[in-house]
Parts: C-alpha cells; structure tokens; sequence
C-alpha cells in the first residue's frame, strides 16, 4: 500500500451520500397538522348552521393557526433539509384543502357569493394542473405577487369566518375585492410564464435532436 488516498492516485471515488430527511420531522409534523384542522375547522364554521359567534371565533382562530404553519412548514424544510417526497405532495394539499374547505362552507352558509369561490377555486386548480403540464421543461417559481395574493386571501377569508358588522364588514369586502383581483392578475401571469416556459423547452428539445442528428 502507498498510503496515497484512492482518490489522489486517480482511482475510484465514492460519491457521498446525502440521507433524506426522516418522515418525522417538524416540517411534516405542521403538515399534518393543517391537514387535521381542515375537518376541525369545517365542524367549528358549520356549527349551529354558522350562526353561533363562539364557534366561528374557535373556526377562524384553526384557519389562522393553518395559514401559519403553511408559511412556517414551508421555511423549516428549505433551511434546515427538511424535504420528503412526503412533504412535496402533502404541503400543496392541506393549503388548498383548507382554502377551499373555507371558501366552500362560507358560500353554503350564504355569506360569500359563488362565482367568488368559483374564480379562486378555478384559479388554484388551474395553475396547479399547468404546474404538471410544464414540469418536464421546467419548474414556474412562486413570484411575489403570488405570496401577496395568498396573504390576500388569507385575510379576506379570515374576515369572513368572523361575524363582522358595520364598517368592518364593507372593510372585508374590499379586501376581499383585492383577493380576486390578485388571484386573476398573477393567474394570467402564471400561464405567460408557463407558455414562455414550454416554448423555450420545446425550442430546446429541437436544437439537441438538430445536434444529435445534423444530417436530418
């Protein structure tokens, strides 16, 4: 033996193994947890027909602790290597679980119209299924606009889970009214970038068969 590392004597490598994070941790454990307060949350805005103060304020305050951890789980598993297969499927579930569960039941009681639960539900599912249709060309980054939209409606519906009268409820109104505007703006804006997206990935798919065959 030369006592010369395999390495430096030009020898194999071994590549070093990087270990996935366990199920268990804090990321995932949020998670879930927003995934167990969307059936929590419909029972406490259901009850009594939603006319009940109590159980609405108990409602709002298990959709604030849902939109929270929606931001914090996010965070967690980015910075600390947090990142399952689990996760990337879970994470985008429970946010539009209990966005839509809310949307829902407020429209069922009667205190927001359709065609508003309709424009956002149509938004969220639409882009997610563009996410899919572009994803071999590339991944659509979250912009700016779309984390202040999702603020926007987290607001606007938190105000509606509430029983709010006066000034307060022409208040939520309008924020409201932002909340729709933001989720067609950044929707249209979305599908740009998606046709951007896949026109560059097919322009480049051309140029490497163009290259493997240039004869063709």
């Amino acid at each position: 033996m030369s006592g010369v590392p395999a390495s430096a004597a030009g020898g194999p490598r071994t590549a070093p193994v990087i270990q996935q994070a366990g199920l268990w941790n804090i990321a995932n454990l949020l998670t879930m947890l927003r995934l167990v307060l969307v059936p929590a949350f419909v029972l406490l805005l259901m009850h009594d027909n939603g006319t009940d103060r109590a159980w609405r304020a108990f409602a709002w305050a298990a959709f604030a602790v849902a939109m929270i951890t929606d931001v914090f789980d996010g965070h967690l598993a980015r910075t600390y290597n947090l990142v399952t297969d689990f996760g990337k499927i879970a994470d985008p579930i429970a946010d539009k679980a209990i966005m839509g569960a809310a949307l829902i039941c407020l429209s069922v009681l009667g205190d927001l119209s359709w065609w508003v639960t309709g424009v956002i539900l149509f938004r969220e599912l639409g882009i997610t299924l563009m996410r899919f249709w572009v994803i071999k060309h590339g991944v659509i980054p979250a912009s700016r606009g779309g984390k202040i939209k999702t603020l926007a409606q987290g607001t606007a519906v938190g105000m509606y889970v509430l029983v709010l009268t006066g000034p307060l409820a022409t208040f939520r109104w309008w924020v409201m009214a932002v909340a729709v505007a933001l989720t067609v703006v950044t929707g249209l804006d979305y599908i740009r970038q998606a046709v951007v997206l896949r026109r560059a990935g097919l322009a480049r798919e051309r140029a490497e068969r163009a290259e493997r065959d240039p004869a063709r």
